[in-house]
């Protein structure tokens, strides 16, 4: 049989890449005569950058810049100079994961960084630029992105503004005199929040990065006064616009300040990788991500592969290191599988991913009848 590969990230634990060939010899195990196509996915979270470069060729750039809290960090973008496209992954400049855990206050982070990181991108002669921005832990609406790129934010005394809870003083915004650094910059995101409000980026996505409800009205009134001047400044409400709320309202500073277009992480990633003309090739799809659970059925990556095959009616397994919401996750797959309780507790499967995620997939491959 042809057999197609495509999960995810296993979070905390394996990349897709990494992922995909634990299934790969899982699956050969029982089947050695399949042919195996691997083809890691990715939504524009974490992991986004590795598999948009492992589809596209584009190599690593390694470079120095500063983490979310203004720590040096040695980190890396990739580059595809026949296409002068680079790929950048936000968490890996400014993510949660590259922070101690509860050591810092999002009023202490900002994405001063990012804005580094993307000077060198633009230096090194990138026409275009794809930025997948999920994993951030800042919520300060690009302004600190911004201000690397050489925008100034004064307050009513003309005294620059360097932090973005100082943001309710601005009065005045002067632009940079180099004001657009690529042609072509596209946010990948699957989060369509706007920048203020209910739903927006402070309320639903800062208590995960350590928001307390007690922060919430001067976090909203920082990114308001940023917004309120910004915009009228660049003659567009951006504020409003679908996305500008992801990643603490990165989504609103790129769009702000860099004129990026945002798209579907995932619907980027179908397109570029032609995923559906993998999936007509194969006679089942073996897919899989850390956990299927609700997110899973909201139609982002692991779920999107599967919503496809179901479209085209090829068979499609899940693979999890565990299965939430078992009755509803089911409904998307022909089977699903999962390491823990089915193999061994959590613990010990985070310990090692490798072998475990391999020995699902010979469980997978045992008894499965297409």
């Amino acid at each position: 049989m042809n057999i197609l590969i495509a999960p995810d990230k296993f979070k905390g634990t394996l990349t897709g890449i990494e992922a995909a060939r634990c299934m790969r010899n899982g699956w050969k195990k029982k089947h050695p005569k399949d042919t195996l196509r691997l083809l890691p996915i990715c939504d524009g979270g974490d992991g986004f950058g590795e598999a948009l470069a492992h589809l596209e060729g584009a190599r690593k750039v390694r470079c120095q810049t500063i983490d979310a809290a203004h720590r040096p960090i040695r980190t890396h973008w990739w580059w595809q100079p026949e296409k002068k496209m680079a790929i950048i992954e936000t968490a890996l400049v400014i993510g949660l994961a590259q922070l101690p855990r509860g050591r810092f206050h999002p009023y202490e982070l900002d994405t001063f960084g990012l804005g580094k990181m993307l000077q060198q991108a633009a230096a090194k002669g990138a026409r275009t630029c794809v930025i997948g921005i999920g994993g951030s832990a800042t919520n300060d609406g690009g302004f600190g992105m911004a201000r690397a790129l050489g925008w100034r934010f004064l307050d009513d005394k003309q005294k620059e503004i360097l932090e973005w809870t100082q943001l309710p003083a601005l009065t005045s915004i002067r632009r940079p005199t180099k004001r657009k650094l690529f042609p072509n910059l596209i946010i990948a995101s699957d989060v369509t929040n706007i920048l203020l409000g209910r739903e927006g980026a402070s309320r639903i996505y800062g208590p995960q990065k350590g928001l307390k409800p007690k922060d919430m009205v001067k976090s909203e009134t920082c990114l308001k006064q940023l917004a309120d001047h910004v915009d009228p400044l660049q003659g567009k409400p951006f504020q409003t616009m679908p996305g500008t709320g992801a990643a603490g309202g990165l989504g609103y500073g790129l769009m702000a300040f860099l004129s990026g277009k945002a798209q579907s992480g995932f619907d980027y990633f179908c397109k570029r990788s032609r995923l559906e003309r993998h999936i007509d090739w194969a006679d089942a799809v073996l897919t899989g991500e850390g956990s299927l659970d609700k997110s899973t059925l909201m139609g982002k990556g692991v779920g999107g592969v599967a919503l496809k095959c179901q479209e085209r009616k090829t068979p499609c397994l899940g693979l999890g290191g565990m299965v939430k919401h078992k009755k509803r996750v089911t409904c998307l797959f022909h089977y699903t599988y999962a390491i823990s309780p089915d193999l061994t507790d959590a613990e010990t499967a985070q310990a090692d991913a490798t072998k475990w995620l391999t020995r699902l997939s010979t469980e997978a491959a045992s008894d499965i009848q297409l």
